[in-house]
């Protein structure tokens, strides 16, 4: 009994730690770039300044905090060419690109910062234009760093180019609405008791303290 009671609560450590370490990755704030290939959102495999969409594609961008392409938060809503592009009737000797601009929720901007609401568009472009050059037409003013980077889109944000950010700050937790976030902040800052990780510590010691005297008292019988 105490020995299958010692074996569980040494699992939950070791399941703890491994939390707690996960809990402090490090991730990065920047904009990512999406492909719509049918219903579906895939990261992009060229930089927007070097992919060229063809006439009737959608693409889009989202703003926020992950480690890298496999955790990446994708553009939301719907994200349809006919409707994005209902309003932008095709002409000869130009391509149309639908765009999804996704700025993020508040818990992936910057301090002080607030993220502009969603916004589709629609760009009517030369045939080999750049998906950089799409946004530009329909999305200024954009900001790019040192490393052809793209910094901001549609002025936001206003500082910062996909800087680190550390601990638990990550894309998954950033899908919730503000009230949830602004709920998990509260919580996180009112909760002042030990950690789970040394509570469970403290249990397992205690568990083999109290295994240690039954040893002791089985061995007296």
């Amino acid at each position: 009994m105490i020995r299958r009671a010692l074996t569980l609560l040494l699992a939950t450590l070791v399941l703890v730690t491994g939390a707690a370490q996960a809990a402090q990755a490090t991730g990065y704030r920047y904009w990512s770039f999406w492909d719509r290939d049918g219903d579906t959102w895939t990261y992009a495999t060229q930089g927007p300044s070097i992919a060229r969409p063809s006439d009737g594609d959608v693409q889009g961008f989202r703003f926020a905090v992950s480690e890298d392409s496999k955790d990446a938060a994708k553009p939301r809503g719907a994200a349809e060419f006919a409707v994005i592009c209902a309003r932008t009737p095709a002409q000869d000797g130009k391509k149309r690109v639908a765009l999804v601009l996704d700025f993020g929720t508040p818990a992936d901007a910057p301090a002080g910062e607030t993220p502009p609401a969603r916004r589709t568009v629609c760009a009517r472009v030369a045939p080999d234009a750049t998906t950089a050059e799409a946004l530009a037409t329909v999305a200024k003013p954009l900001r790019y760093g040192t490393d052809a980077l793209l910094c901001a889109i549609a002025g936001y944000p206003e500082k910062g180019c996909g800087e680190q950010v550390a601990g638990g700050d990550r894309s998954t937790a950033s899908e919730k609405t503000p009230s949830e976030q602004a709920a998990s902040e509260k919580k996180d800052a009112s909760d002042d008791g030990p950690s789970l990780g040394l509570v469970a510590g403290i249990v397992v010691v205690a568990v083999l303290g109290a295994a240690a005297v039954w040893q002791a008292r089985r061995r007296r019988a």
